[in-house]
Formats: structure tokens, C-alpha cells, sequence
């Protein structure tokens, strides 16, 4: 059952202009409330733009390997050493950043303004992600290992990529998913409702970002099978995400996804030749 989370408004009571109308006393808090605001804006303005240049770097290396060869950045195609997880690794944080932060940014923003401290809220946040980043790497370099996916990152198997397509479907359609994108979209939901102690701005910030990872991560493994690196499914996955935290009565939308990522399971099962 979806947890019952308190109205908006109990958010907004809590913000230092709302006791700067009621008279309390916010000398420094104000100022200080809109200083870390804005330094979370460019910071996270900064970490986007340079996200998303790495991404557009790496699909052109992978897109043309033979001039690529040399590039630090690209791991070995095949038999990875440590440095080639890391490599890996690095690839799967960066990509998480630029899809997720997108959609998180008003909720940190928001977090800022109500508690303040929003960078080590978005530190939390991104701390999740980049758990789910280390378990993709070591994933896909077994999935590699056993050749069910290409050294171009791409699934070698239709029954992989149904299975991925129809788990992630079936997702889509459960409670689980529907409560954690609850919390996910109300970040201080669970403290205001007495069903979470409150905690440091770290500590919240990776509690949301394990509720984001809870309700997103069928989808990322998507990426398993129609290409880590292709740079059109991480952005039309990363606006879907962005559209289903934003958009308001966002239920409908979970469930017409999941049933097309089954449908679209099935059809790869069938006709394992139209991958």
C-alpha cells in the first residue's frame, strides 16, 4: 500500500520566508537558504553539461572505434582488468548523473529551500546511484564474460533481452514500485508523517535516492538490451523518468509503460530477428 504522505503545504510552512511572514526570527537563515539554493543550481548545471559531454565523447568512440583505439577513457573490448571496471564503472556514475539528475533537481532545490544544505542532499542522492553503478559494472562484465552482450554493450541474447524487457514491465505494475515513487517524488514525506526519524542532509538525500533507485531501476536495466551506450535510449529513459516524477497523477503512466515493455518482451521473444 502506498504510504499516506502529508500535504504540499506542510512542506512550504517550514521554509524561512514562510517564518520570515510570520515574524520569526530568520536573520541568517534567509540569506543562507538562498545562497545554498543557488550554489546547487550551478553546481548541478555544471555536472549536467559536463555529464552529457562525456556521454556524446563516449558514443563517438564508440561509434568509431578505429579511430577511438586511444582513447583513455574507453575500456578494453574484451578480457577487462581492474582498470577496465573502473573505466566501466566511472561510464555507468556519469550516465546515472546525467539521467537522474534532471529530475531530482526539484526536489533538491526544494530540500534546500525547507532544510537547507541541498549539495549534501544531492550527494546523498547521487551516493545511491553510484551504488546501482558499481553492481551494473560488475553485471554487465559477467554478462560479458558469458557472451550475452557484445563488447559494444549491446545484448547478444533475445531471450536476455525479453527477459530484461518483460521483468521491467512487470515492475512497472507492482505496489513496490507505485510506494517508492511516492517517497521518491516527496522527500520529507516520511519524516512529516512520523514514519522516518529525520536525519542529516547526507542521510535524507541517500534515503531518496535508494526510493529513486527502488522505482527506476527496472528501467535502467533496459539499457541491458537496447545498448548501454546508445545515447537516444538513455535520453528517451531519463525523460520518461523525468516525466513520471514530475507529472502529477503519474499512476497511469507507470502502468501504460509497463504494459508496452511487456508487450514489447514478448514480441522480442517471438521474433528474436527484429532486435
Amino acid at each position: 500500500m502506498t504510504p499516506e504522505l502529508p500535504e504540499p503545504g506542510a512542506f512550504r510552512a517550514t521554509t524561512p520566508e514562510c517564518r520570515a511572514r510570520q515574524g520569526l526570527s530568520v536573520t541568517s537563515e534567509l540569506p543562507r537558504a538562498r545562497q545554498g539554493v543557488a550554489v546547487a543550481s550551478i553546481g548541478i548545471a555544471v555536472v549536467l553539461v559536463l555529464s552529457w559531454a562525456y556521454l556524446l565523447w563516449m558514443d563517438w568512440g564508440m561509434r568509431h572505434m578505429d579511430r577511438a583505439g586511444d582513447m583513455v577513457v574507453m575500456p578494453r573490448m574484451v578480457g577487462w582488468r581492474p582498470v577496465d571496471l573502473v573505466l566501466v564503472f566511472v561510464m555507468w556514475a556519469v550516465m546515472m548523473a546525467a539521467m537522474m539528475l534532471p529530475s531530482a533537481l526539484p526536489t533538491i532545490l526544494f530540500y534546500g529551500r525547507t532544510r537547507g544544505r541541498p549539495v549534501a542532499f544531492a550527494g546523498g542522492y547521487l551516493f545511491a546511484w553510484f551504488v546501482f553503478s558499481a553492481l551494473a559494472t560488475l553485471l554487465q562484465w559477467r554478462l560479458l564474460e558469458a557472451a550475452l552482450v557484445t563488447p559494444m554493450m549491446v545484448s547478444a541474447s533475445a531471450r536476455l533481452s525479453a527477459g530484461i524487457l518483460i521483468a521491467a514491465g512487470l515492475f512497472q505494475l507492482t505496489p513496490l514500485k507505485n510506494a517508492c515513487l511516492a517517497r521518491c517524488r516527496s522527500p520529507l514525506g516520511g519524516v512529516l508523517a512520523g514514519g522516518a526519524r529525520p536525519a542529516g542532509p547526507f542521510r535524507e538525500g541517500l534515503r531518496n535516492g535508494v526510493h529513486c533507485l527502488g522505482c527506476c531501476f527496472a528501467l535502467m536495466g533496459v539499457l541491458f538490451a537496447v545498448g548501454v551506450m546508445s545515447l537516444p535510449w538513455v535520453f528517451l529513459i531519463a525523460a520518461y523518468v523525468a516525466l513520471e516524477k514530475l507529472a502529477p497523477r503519474s499512476l497511469w503512466l507507470s502502468r501504460s509503460a509497463g504494459v508496452v515493455l511487456c508487450l514489447w518482451g514478448v514480441f522480442v521473444l517471438v521474433h528474436p530477428g527484429s532486435r
